[in-house]
């Protein structure tokens, strides 16, 4: 008998919940808090200028803005699971809209930096129960057949949102104030919440469990949560803050303290979770070998998607004189092209197709529009880069419904509030690694080409000697100075290998990203048979 056959037999046998709500209506009352939440993760990114001379501080303290929502968030996700059971899905999910809805108010008004930090944080665990109790309630709404389209509603969300976020951020702050990029949540939380209330239950085996907890003491591993919270918030600030502090090699001492405290918390929380009746954090679902590997995919991917996302409006920005909007307006057209693609998927996936086979292509077509971004050159036009950003987000959108679908396909029920907010919190962890690694190797890219390309620039190089010439003159009849023109001409040549250098280290990541992409196609094999409505929780069902 498979392990999954063997945790259905040895499950309880519990009533099957009436769905007496059209699944549709619940889907787009879960959805827009989803949104809301992701939008969040980048939509500040493109104001911190704006908010530090806003607040009168340092452009690099307010960094903190996204660091602290992203230390935050990472802390509730692995809790979400525990929360729901002791709360109850329906209350926990109301709660989190009512607190993000009200601390993203709060952080639009705040006068301080430090008061923002402070509503950041509030927001970040608000947030953090809003992604996997979503996707929990669409697990639960929709039948086994038609996970394809639950996991697709929860895709547009999921994905849309890191690409609408910067365009969004960039326009609100350049006509309104950065202080709407925090307000727009205010009517949108509110109509969520309405919703929610009227339309959301807690099915019937989650009403059972949580009657069988009231009848025990509460036990509620606190010495877990506080290993959780060490690990998480000094795995955010590691990536925040390494490549500013010089990672291992800060001569302060920073960042070698919170790797060894990282290290050290992350070991004492798997240990001492494995370990207790009830943890705080379960890693039981890890042990099923879809759900594994589609961990270590969705957060390779996100690192990729976030990486790419970030790098992308940067080069335009650096390198063709774009600003934050028109930078966005750039990339935004591979929004439409998701939501197609992510319809077309759902169809795919309820007509009975093996999620492999879209998770293989998916990735096959990510490794593709990553290479072709890297074949790009500095004489390109707008429509050039379109096109290779569409192909990147049609493949994560080929590849995120199925990968949700063969994620939760053979884990037990009990286990689905756990697995949920495991994947969710390596699905957001992979986009902060995407992102500090994208921007390291950017930066220790840059100065490697820059060495390089400085080696042909001598005198004896024919090819230099014109440039100069040929500059000079033409700064000679300008300034009819030839000390001065001489010196700009040399200053014309550095900046050229300057901007060559940094063109070719952003043309490195997308490479990296793409060869990444493509080393994941070797795990799809290693996952079962994955077709909707023929897991082990359907058979539950």
């Amino acid at each position: 008998m498979s392990d999954a056959s063997t945790a259905v037999s040895a499950s309880p046998a519990l009533p099957v919940t009436r769905r007496t709500v059209n699944p549709w209506l619940v889907a787009a009352a879960v959805v827009v808090p989803t949104f809301m939440e992701v939008l969040d993760t980048t939509i500040a990114n493109v104001a911190l200028r704006y908010i530090a001379g806003g607040l009168s501080a340092a452009v690099t303290d307010s960094e903190w803005v996204v660091t602290s929502y992203l230390a935050a968030n990472a802390v509730i996700l692995p809790v979400s699971g525990w929360l729901s059971a002791n709360l109850g899905r329906r209350n926990y999910f109301l709660l989190s809209i009512a607190v993000f809805t009200l601390s993203s108010g709060l952080c639009g008004m705040a006068a301080s930096l430090s008061q923002l930090i402070l509503f950041r944080v509030m927001q970040g665990l608000a947030g953090g129960g809003l992604q996997p109790s979503s996707q929990a309630v669409l697990l639960d709404s929709f039948p086994p057949k038609q996970q394809g389209a639950a996991q697709t509603v929860f895709g547009i969300a999921a994905l849309l949102a890191p690409v609408i976020g910067p365009t969004l951020g960039g326009w609100l702050t350049d006509n309104y104030s950065w202080r709407w990029i925090f307000y727009i949540n205010l009517p949108a939380g509110t109509v969520a919440f309405l919703a929610s209330y009227f339309l959301l239950s807690d099915p019937d085996y989650l009403q059972q469990a949580r009657a069988e907890l009231r009848k025990r003491p509460l036990q509620f591993d606190a010495i877990g949560l506080g290993l959780l919270v060490v690990t998480m918030v000094c795995w955010e600030v590691i990536l925040s803050k390494g490549q500013e502090w010089d990672w291992l090699g800060d001569p302060s001492g920073r960042v070698q303290v919170l790797m060894i405290l990282f290290v050290l918390s992350l070991a004492g929380l798997i240990f001492r979770e494995l370990r207790i009746a009830n943890p705080v954090v379960n890693f039981h679902p890890l042990a099923q070998r879809n759900f594994m590997m589609a961990c270590i995919i969705i957060f390779c991917a996100f690192g990729v998607l976030y990486g790419a996302s970030t790098l992308l409006p940067g080069l335009l920005q650096s390198l063709f004189g774009y600003d934050a909007f028109h930078a966005g307006l750039v990339l935004s057209p591979s929004g439409g092209f998701a939501i197609i693609t992510l319809i077309v998927v759902g169809t795919l996936l309820g007509r009975g197709l093996d999620a492999r086979w879209l998770i293989g292509t998916g990735l096959c077509v990510v490794s593709a529009g990553n290479f072709w971004m890297s074949r790009m050159n500095l004489d390109i036009s707008p429509g050039q880069v379109v096109w290779p950003r569409v192909v990147l987000i049609v493949g994560l959108s080929m590849t995120f419904a199925p990968l949700s679908v063969a994620a939760y396909m053979y884990i037990p029920r009990e286990l689905r509030g756990a697995a949920v907010g495991l994947f969710s919190l390596l699905r957001n962890e992979g986009g902060s690694v995407g992102t500090s690694v994208g921007q390291t190797l950017t930066e220790r890219r840059e100065q490697f080409h820059a060495l390089r390309l400085g080696e042909y620039l001598d005198p004896l190089n024919p090819a230099a000697n014109s440039f100069l010439d040929q500059s000079q003159a033409t700064f000679l009849q300008q300034t009819g100075d030839p000390v001065l023109s001489h010196q700009m001409a040399l200053q014309n040549l550095s900046d050229l290998r300057d901007q060559q250098a940094l063109a070719l280290s952003y043309f490195d990541c997308f490479w990296l990203f793409g060869a990444l992409a493509a080393a994941l196609v070797f795990l799809v094999p290693l996952m079962r048979r994955s077709i909707p409505g023929k897991g082990a929780h359907a058979a539950a069902e």
